[in-house]
């Protein structure tokens, strides 16, 4: 059963900057395609960015492209993600999940079936 801890969330001003870490407590963490979903109050989940198992491969929701940065150490089974320039939108809960599956559903929220508890990011103006 893979566990998965978020840490980092916060209260910040526009255009701050923040670091969630996810760690997670499992051997095969190597193997896992890694993901940060937030949702927002009254809106539904959404996919902020992935990482693929080795870290070669990286995909972001339009809105955080040139923002966000994901990234991972396998060797800690630990996936970041740097917020940069934040917004007031991109308040919510920070989830942190993991899949096993191919790459290519790597957009299909149902392919992740371990999730964190979340770590909540308010972003004031």
């Amino acid at each position: 059963q893979v566990q998965l801890v978020e840490s980092g969330g916060g209260l910040v001003q526009e255009g701050d900057s923040l670091r969630l870490s996810c760690v997670a407590s499992v051997r095969s963490f190597r193997t896992l395609n890694m993901a940060w979903f937030r949702q927002a109050p009254g809106k539904e989940r959404e996919i902020v960015a992935v990482i693929s198992w080795s870290g070669s491969m990286t995909d972001y929701v339009d809105s955080v492209k040139g923002r966000f940065i994901i990234s991972r150490d396998n060797a800690e089974s630990t996936v970041l993600l740097q917020m940069n320039s934040l917004k007031p939108e991109d308040t919510g809960v920070y989830y942190c999940a993991a899949s096993g599956g191919a790459w290519l559903r790597r957009l299909d929220s149902t392919e992740y079936n371990t999730w964190g508890q979340g770590t909540q990011v308010t972003v004031s103006s």
